[in-house]
């Protein structure tokens, strides 16, 4: 399946807003209901996505499924090969040298954990990266509505051969659950591929996702993914 699109605009001018750059002060944390980390910030340590390396594999019709939290020095390599496939650069926009990917990633290692980074392990093999945040801490919440603890999804799927053939719904299925199973006071999962990637999209609506909306974001116009937990049975 072709990926989903970056969640921020890597090519934004240094005027540009970016909630990455808000600092969730104790008094901010407290207002949002969030749990203080005794021992500083960090997307493995942070409470904010609900210690997603701690999350358990999960069982998929595509074989056992992991998220594994990036770690720069063992993953760069892998995800700026992804980032330079065609496929993947026509969306991502993150085409260049292991700097631009390093460039992208450290942001969120260094962050306080409203996004983490994740590769996606299938059967011991690492074949796709991940992105979950916190759509209510994130850019997108200044272009459409979002609700406390909604939680995001970007992804590719870094290994040709794994793309396609019902792969990517299979694994889009397992994380949202994974996600709704781990983060109980999240009530949806939500995403904002380009409208013009069609594959990603349906892939979305095979994983359950509904088409909410189309939201115009400032790199491009997005169909926003909704799955609610309310009806994670029914799709």
């Amino acid at each position: 399946m072709p990926p989903a699109d970056a969640p921020t605009d890597p090519q934004a001018g240094p005027g540009a807003e970016d909630t990455l750059d808000l600092r969730l002060t104790a008094e901010l944390l407290a207002l949002l209901g969030e749990e203080i980390p005794a021992d500083g910030y960090g997307p493995q340590d942070s409470g904010l996505l609900d210690r997603p390396a701690q999350w358990k594999p999960v069982m998929t019709p595509a074989g056992v499924f992991q998220l594994v939290p990036v770690r720069l020095e063992r993953d760069l390599a892998a995800i700026s090969r992804w980032m330079n496939d065609p496929a993947v650069a026509a969306f991502w926009e993150l085409a260049g040298t292991e700097a631009v990917t390093a460039a992208h990633l450290m942001p969120q290692l260094d962050g306080d954990g409203r996004s983490v980074p994740c590769l996606g392990v299938l059967s011991g093999v690492p074949m796709s990266y991940w992105e979950i945040y916190r759509a209510d801490l994130d850019p997108l919440a200044r272009h459409c509505p979002v609700r406390p603890h909604d939680t995001g999804i970007h992804l590719l799927i870094g290994e040709v051969g794994r793309r396609g053939h019902g792969v990517g719904s299979t694994l889009l299925r397992a994380v949202a659950d994974l996600v709704l199973d781990n983060r109980p006071r999240c009530t949806r999962v939500v995403a904002e591929p380009d409208v013009r990637n069609t594959p990603s999209v349906s892939a979305f609506l095979s994983a359950g996702f509904r088409y909410s909306a189309e939201v115009e974001l400032p790199e491009k116009r997005a169909a926003l993914m909704v799955r609610d937990r309310a009806h994670r049975d029914r799709l």
